[in-house]
């Protein structure tokens, strides 16, 4: 329990600082783009307080891990932001401001993938493999969050393609968007399996072979004690 204990804090942690780049980034490009909301608010700040959000961030990973789901999911509170002070881009700017956090988390695939691929025979083994681990989350996010329920970015950038009448039926969801949610986890969790294995390919193509081996045994050493 103590060896399962700890790889779980590890991922935890992991996850609360990938989900909070990945809402600072909804707010800072919806900041560029004329709108204060989120600076107002306090949110543009790397505390972890004011971004953790107790299902997302800490309950439903939680929930993951001690099923054996076999990845780690979640999310941060929503920055706020106003659309309607989007002044620089009223047309594309509330798709910029979805697509931003997502962006957030491929950015740290990219960045942290290529590095570790590039540092294979030169860096400690564990080193590479933490940062494959957290490359691999990243990418999970960015397609988790892409699923089109809320408060996922996915169902914002619905609403800004469906018709009017449609967007608002999908907004009226928020309410029981972490409960549908929690559905598909409890009766499709396949919907979970796919997002993960298409984040290891990704993870793969970006990295490569040798990053992906190390990180896989890595975190089977964790979940082994090894």
């Amino acid at each position: 329990m103590e060896i399962n204990l700890a790889f779980l804090i590890f991922q935890l942690l992991v996850l609360i600082f990938s989900v909070m780049i990945h809402e600072i980034s909804h707010g800072y490009v919806a900041e560029k783009l004329g709108d204060q909301t989120a600076k107002l608010a306090g949110r543009l700040t790397l505390n972890p307080l004011k971004h953790i959000d107790p299902i997302g961030s800490i309950i439903l990973p939680a929930v993951l891990f001690f099923t054996g789901a076999g990845f780690i999911l979640g999310w941060a509170k929503p920055v706020p932001y106003n659309p309607y002070n989007l002044k620089k881009d009223m047309k594309y700017g509330p798709l910029k401001v979805a697509l931003a956090g997502p962006a957030s988390n491929l950015l740290v695939l990219i960045v942290l993938g290529i590095f570790a691929r590039l540092g294979v025979g030169y860096l400690d083994p564990t080193f590479i493999g933490l940062l494959g681990f957290i490359a691999m989350l990243n990418i999970s996010l960015a397609f988790f969050n892409l699923i089109p329920i809320p408060p996922l970015d996915g169902s914002k950038i619905l609403t800004l393609i469906l018709p009017r009448r449609y967007a608002l039926a999908l907004e009226n969801l928020s309410f029981y968007g972490i409960f549908i949610v929690f559905g598909l986890l409890m009766f499709f969790p396949k919907v979970f399996l796919y997002i993960s294995l298409l984040a290891d390919f990704v993870f793969y193509s970006v990295a490569g072979s040798d990053v992906f081996a190390i990180t896989l045994n890595l975190l089977g050493s964790f979940e082994t004690g090894g």
